[in-house]
This record gives structure tokens, sequence and C-alpha cells, in this order.
């Protein structure tokens, strides 16, 4: 048993594992290994089924959305698609069924969906509903303006005061929310999120408050008509929404999730973060956690 242990440590896990070396151990398929979790797990349906169906919408460039070809993408959908990858070893495993964002709650709750992946904030109302996975995204309002304009970066407007006009989706903290950052500027409230930046495209406003992964998206695609102002705030976490009461499968995606965002596995969440938010996730450097 001494030999056998110094041989395992000789050659790695990578190495123990191709060779068999582990005395004793029975190599289970996915779904034998599923049939160890509770009774009632999901993550016993979903594998006997052969494909996850994953909750989402069509409208929401760039968490969800129709390309040009008709086909379905956006971050939401990569998510789903990195389920399916770690469920089948097949990303595309998996159903996208579309959904109001209403319903998001109700259609997981009652099983028309196993995950719902739909820019999801996280919130205590909210996960007293459902069980949230790890957060895939970190959202936040940020400013956005045109380039080349004089008072187009944060430091700009701040030194403008009441003169900096910016204009914001209209809702009861409309106001505060320019305000924490900005606190002389005047606020234009609107009433659409297309007005908001049809404001800022006609120079009617010296910026708008949107989403930062609306403002990512946009200066990416264009960007001789947008400019990211350089200010993000109020941090709010995504995530994906199960049904409460089944550890196993919530244990599970948390799993795929990390190793896609933090592992050995990161091609497909790199690869969609930087094509819709148009920057590449901060280098994974072995050694101490950083998750």
């Amino acid at each position: 048993m001494a030999t056998m242990r110094r041989d395992f440590l000789k050659l790695g896990a990578l190495g123990a594992a191709s060779a068999g070396l582990v005395a004793g151990a029975q190599v289970l398929s996915a779904k034998q290994a599923a049939a160890q979790s509770a009774p009632d797990s999901l993550l016993r349906t979903v594998i006997d089924r052969g494909k996850v169906l994953v909750g989402t919408g069509s409208t929401n460039a760039p968490w969800h959305f129709e390309d040009e070809a008709g086909k379905l993408v956006g971050m939401d959908v990569t998510m789903g698609h990195i389920l399916a990858k770690a469920l089948f070893d097949d990303e595309n495993a998996v159903e996208f069924v579309l959904q109001d964002p209403a319903q998001r709650i109700p259609n997981v709750n009652t099983g028309k969906v196993d995950i719902v992946v739909q820019f999801m904030t996280m919130s205590g109302q909210r996960a007293q509903l459902v069980n949230f996975s790890r957060p895939y995204y970190v959202e936040g309002v940020a400013l956005i303006s045109t380039p080349g304009t004089e008072n187009n970066d944060f430091d700009k407007l701040k030194a403008a005061g009441s003169g900096a006009r910016i204009a914001i989706l209209q809702n009861v903290d409309a106001e505060g929310t320019v305000h924490e950052v900005l606190p002389e500027a005047t606020v234009m409230q609107l009433d659409t999120q297309a007005n908001v930046l049809q404001a800022v495209d006609a120079k009617r406003a010296d910026a708008a408050v949107v989403d930062l992964s609306t403002v990512r998206w946009l200066v990416k695609r264009n960007p001789d008509r947008y400019f990211d102002s350089g200010k993000s705030w109020h941090s709010q976490l995504y995530g994906a929404a199960m049904k409460q009461g089944d550890l196993d499968w919530l244990h599970f995606v948390n799993t795929a999730f990390t190793i896609a965002m933090f592992g050995h596995e990161t091609a497909l969440y790199d690869a969609a973060f930087e094509e819709y938010f148009g920057e590449k996730p901060p280098e994974r450097v072995p050694g101490f956690p950083k998750i």
C-alpha cells in the first residue's frame, strides 16, 4: 500500500487516474454517479433526460438575444451551454425555454424549466422563493457618453457641476442614483431606455446612466458613437435560479459555473465575456484560490 501511494504521488492526479492506480476504485458513469444523489434530485432527471431545460429570454442584448442568423446568443445563453457541457460533455445538450421575466420564478418552481438564467438580480426577497447559484456576473450602473464631446468622462462631468446633464430612466430612485456620484448634476428623467440613449445621441444630455453591461456592449460595437465615461457603481449580482430543496442540483450547478469561471475549462465563459462585454476576464493564477 505504501509503495502504491508513493507511485500515485509520483504520477500526480492525472497520471494516476489514467493509469487506474487507485486501489479498489470503480469508475462510474454519469448516470451511475447521479443515482447516488437524493432520490428526488433534479440532477437524476436531467441526466436521464439527456438535456437540460434552461429558462431565458430573447430580447435583451447582451444577455439573451437572436443574432443576425436568428440563433439565440448572449451571456445568459452561454451559461446554459456551460451547464450542458458539464452535464453531458456536449454544450448543445440544452433546450432554451423562452419566457417573460415575470415567469422566471413561477416556471422554475412549477418544473417547466430546470433552471433560469435570465439576468436575474439576486436579493434576499427572491432567495426566499428560489435557490440562487453562485454569481456569474456583477452588474452595476454606469455612465455612457459620446466620443469627442467636452464633458464625456467622469472627472469632467463632476467638474461641470450643475452644467452636467445626465439622462436616466424615470424611476423613484433616479435622482438619488445620479447624485450619489454627481451630486450637482442636472438629472433628465426619461420614459424609456431608448429615449435615454437618444438624449445622448442628440447631445441633449452629456451622459446617461444605464447598466454597466449595456455600456460595455454598446461601446464595443459602436466605438465611434458611444464612449465609456469611466464610472460604475451600485453593484448587484446576477445568478441562476433553481427550485428550493434540491442541494444536489444546486451544488452541481455551482461546481459547473465555478469550473467554467475559475478552473480548467474557461474557454466558453472567456469567449462570451470578451464578445459581449469587450474585455477579457482577469488571468487565473494557480495557487491560492481567488473565487
